[in-house]
């Protein structure tokens, strides 16, 4: 395992040092060494890892969220208002739907199958987003109209939105009933992680006020309140629907309102240790990909892929509706919010262990959505956010 773990980090480092140099996103080289090393290809990485490959990408995950929430401002969510809500899961709406007009026709699955292909697809990949997002609030870009703010919070929202209602459609299709109640999950599921994040937010705060610790002290114990949340929502889940991944965000961005001055330290802290996180995570997604799949995909994939991206960007449009946000601003947002990679990695294989007759095809474009949007939006984000959005005046100008 340590030999694979060898390859992870070392191949991974070296195949994103060389797409930067290239001008492309660094996680595009992660991925294809993901690939390369995969079972589908040289089968190089040892059984144990891919056994815990799950919950190494969610270790990944956890550290970037930490680190967002660290950075969230919740006064600018406040200030964003309605579209901070709707951007939560118009977005994804827009794009199922655009899944069930497409993916019947071109790929001749039934209405059902193509939502449960929408609800897999339709997800954005924190991982992809959040470090710009935490990037732009660094270097005062759009920060005047509180946009990574707002696309950091929504992101998040957008795949516990997604899951619940991927969750509810596959148990459709094996004949189960859904209720009202499925669909009640998801607001208090979001309500319930804000809450219990407060609280252990505020916790955190007064004890880290008490009690003088190092501040590797620190990150240890919120990286070990973060995989308790985590633990959390799978043992009360069933019964009392809660997000650990926005209870995490919560208690980190308590943390900043109260303790503004060691928040930034500590995000300091995971911003180094995201470092080695980004490589295990975006490695272990493209090791999720079977080429084969994707080989065999075609084009007709694509395009029900793309087709429902341009819809997705619609719903964004119009959650913006009325605000104040130039053009050139809402833009942008728009193509934030497109990049996926954790969560298709993550539920894109579940239908064909199912059983479910449309397995294949949704593997195929989930495969294919982290293929292509993943390095393209990553790419699009870091070469035009300086052109779409306006600096704020106080920020340094950064060489």
């Amino acid at each position: 395992m340590l030999t694979s773990i060898a390859y992870i980090f070392l191949l991974g480092l070296l195949l994103g040092s060389i797409f930067n140099k290239l001008k492309l996103p660094s996680l595009l080289g992660m991925l294809i060494t993901g690939m390369i090393l995969s079972p589908y290809a040289l089968n190089l990485l040892d059984d144990k890892i891919l056994n815990i490959s799950p919950e190494l990408r969610q270790l990944a995950l956890v550290i970037i969220l930490t680190r967002a929430g660290l950075s969230l401002d919740l006064g600018d969510l406040k200030k964003v208002g309605r579209p901070a809500v709707l951007m939560c899961f118009v977005p994804a709406c827009f794009e199922m739907l655009g899944i069930i007009l497409l993916a019947p026709p071109l790929l001749h699955v039934t209405i059902l199958e193509a939502a449960i292909m929408g609800a897999v697809v339709a997800a954005v990949s924190p991982a992809v987003i959040v470090p710009r997002m935490i990037k732009l609030m660094e270097e005062g870009y759009g920060t005047k109209n509180s946009i990574p703010s707002l696309i950091l919070a929504g992101a998040s929202v957008d795949d516990v939105f997604v899951i619940v209602v991927f969750t509810a459609l596959t148990g459709l299709a094996q004949g189960k009933t859904v209720d009202v109640y499925s669909f009640l999950r998801i607001p208090i599921s979001i309500l319930v992680g804000i809450i219990v994040g407060i609280v252990l937010g505020y916790i955190l705060y007064r004890f880290f006020r008490q009690f003088h610790l190092r501040d590797s002290a620190k990150v240890i114990i919120l990286l070990g309140m973060s995989f308790l949340l985590i633990e959390l929502e799978k043992r009360i889940g069933s019964f009392i629907p809660i997000s650990g991944l926005i209870a995490i965000m919560s208690m980190a961005a308590t943390i900043y309102k109260k303790y503004e001055v060691l928040a930034k330290r500590l995000s300091d802290k995971f911003n180094r240790l995201w470092v080695a996180a980004e490589i295990l995570l975006f490695v272990l997604v493209g090791a999720t990909v079977n080429l084969q799949y994707a080989l065999a995909a075609g084009l007709v994939s694509l395009v029900v892929i793309f087709g429902a991206l341009l819809v997705r960007m619609v719903g964004v449009y119009c959650c913006l509706i009325k605000t104040k946000l130039p053009i050139k601003e809402r833009v942008f947002c728009m193509i934030a919010y497109t990049p996926k990679a954790t969560v298709q990695a993550a539920i894109g294989a579940i239908p064909l262990s199912m059983g479910l007759a449309c397995g294949d095809k949704v593997l195929t474009v989930a495969v294919l959505s982290i293929i292509f949007t993943a390095p393209l939006g990553a790419f699009i984000i870091d070469r035009n956010y300086r052109r779409l959005l306006e600096r704020s005046n106080n920020e340094e100008e950064i060489s």
